[in-house]
């Protein structure tokens, strides 16, 4: 059986609980590899053959944060709030081979169809948790990462108790003194929503002793209303000495035209 190939009998869809939506996994004609669809939307890709292939924009730039921030291969503690097809878990285990990786996935039957459908590359350390992201981090008391990542954000549809200066800080409590949290922010065009997060995880690393947000992402998104996806970045390895080299390559890694803004121009962008 090629690599490429479904399992045996695998299982293609699900219907998930929590959203009430239809999962599927198919065939990516165009890109090639697979797509997580839930719902209309095209919610994660992946490349079974090539696992650091990423079509995504905006995971291509968390992974070239991920790349700069620690020695290369060296493995890392990751949490990803937020299972989507385990894009990122699959990126981390082929780059770091024996990361700790846990997801925290609201959704039960997801993960289930993801792992059953596209097996995780050989060898990964991978935790599921199934609950909700601020309850289930809570509940890792004492436990700290190098990196967290948070995707569950959809515009001004986002669940509430996530998008706020206090869940924020609860994440950057559980990570290391020179972790990184990572949190892809979709918005419509008007990029309220985003607005209001880069103002509440602004004033969780100031209240947190941190400097502030850096913010990856298309080049037009800052200058032109459109939907899109931004990254924002906190945490205690943006102290680094070396952060001026860590710009200079994830401005180098691309995509492009990308940008990237350091807390004070982050600020400016966004009206504080």
């Amino acid at each position: 059986m090629a690599s490429h190939d479904f399992l045996p009998g695998a299982q293609r869809s699900a219907q998930l609980s929590v959203s009430d939506q239809p999962a599927w996994i198919v065939k990516d004609e165009i890109s090639g590899g697979w797509v997580l669809q839930i719902g209309d939307i095209e919610q994660s890709h992946v490349d079974l053959e090539d696992p650091t292939h990423l079509v995504h924009e905006y995971l291509r730039r968390m992974a070239n944060v991920l790349d700069t921030a620690w020695p290369r291969r060296r493995p890392i503690r990751i949490a990803h709030l937020g299972a989507g097809a385990l894009t990122l878990a699959r990126y981390v285990q082929a780059t770091r081979p024996g990361s700790a990786q846990v997801v925290v996935e609201i959704e039960r039957e997801l993960p289930t169809l993801v792992t059953t459908a596209l097996p995780m590359p050989e060898g990964t350390d991978l935790e599921i948790v199934i609950g909700d992201a601020r309850e289930e981090l809570s509940a890792m008391e004492g436990r700290r990462f190098d990196a967290i990542v948070l995707d569950v954000f959809s515009g001004e549809e986002s669940p509430g108790h996530l998008a706020t200066k206090g869940f924020y800080l609860e994440a950057l409590a559980h990570l290391e003194a020179d972790g990184l949290l990572l949190v892809n922010v979709g918005d419509d065009a008007g990029q309220r929503f985003l607005a209001t997060q880069v103002r509440e995880l602004e004033d969780a690393a100031a209240e947190a002793g941190l400097s502030g947000v850096w913010t990856l992402t298309l080049a037009s998104l800052l200058t032109t209303p459109a939907d899109g996806n931004m990254v924002l970045v906190a945490g205690g390895a943006l102290s680094s000495p070396e952060v001026g080299e860590w710009r200079e390559a994830w401005m180098k890694a691309g995509p492009h035209p990308g940008a990237v803004l350091d807390p004070t121009e982050t600020a400016e962008a966004f009206g504080r």
